[in-house]
């Protein structure tokens, strides 16, 4: 416990915890606002939206998987996959080498779903992009956010980061040069 005391004072860390605290308050308030806006006219909620997008470019994740990168609790992940298989969006399968997991994938629908949602990025503001395009203006690229992926990292490990570069790779993979999503190949 010394050691700690001697890396910072109670002062500064209790000042970085507030700053970080109002700061990802306020982001997320604006994330949360944009992205229901967006999500809305496809009769989704946040959580089914998150999971669709997930098993979209993690092309067959775990409820497992869909729980850890999505930020939720494993009952929450389920129970709204659950809401999505029942609308013909989701299929749920076990895995010969693996029947302890269950698996997501998107149906046909569900992933017609998530380009048409693409499809329609624009129609709606978003208040973080247009936050965000005076510093693109100004270095020639969107923030990076390298210091918070580093924080993130030490909170949720090595597997929530490669889970995310992966699902964005996949992601930038399904954009042709125009922007435009298509169906990930398998």
């Amino acid at each position: 416990m010394a050691l700690t005391e001697d890396l910072y004072s109670q002062r500064e860390a209790m000042l970085f915890s507030q700053r970080v605290a109002q700061l990802s308050k306020a982001l997320w308030k604006a994330i949360e606002k944009d992205w229901q806006t967006w999500i809305k006219p496809f009769d989704l909620n946040i959580n089914e939206h998150h999971i669709l997008w997930i098993s979209y470019h993690l092309k067959g994740a775990s409820i497992s998987d869909v729980a850890k990168f999505g930020v939720m609790h494993v009952s929450t992940a389920f129970n709204f996959s659950k809401k999505l298989e029942e609308r013909g969006l989701l299929t749920f399968s076990k895995r010969d080498e693996d029947k302890r997991n269950t698996y997501v994938e998107l149906t046909e629908k569900g992933s017609e779903l998530i380009l048409r949602m693409y499809d329609h990025y624009h129609d709606t503001e978003h208040s973080i992009l247009l936050g965000a395009l005076p510093l693109k203006e100004l270095y020639g690229r969107f923030p990076e956010f390298l210091d918070v992926m580093a924080v993130i990292r030490n909170i949720y490990g090595d597997d929530f980061i490669e889970i995310f570069e992966r699902s964005f790779f996949n992601f930038k993979e399904t954009l042709d040069d125009s922007g435009k999503p298509s169906i990930p190949t398998t």
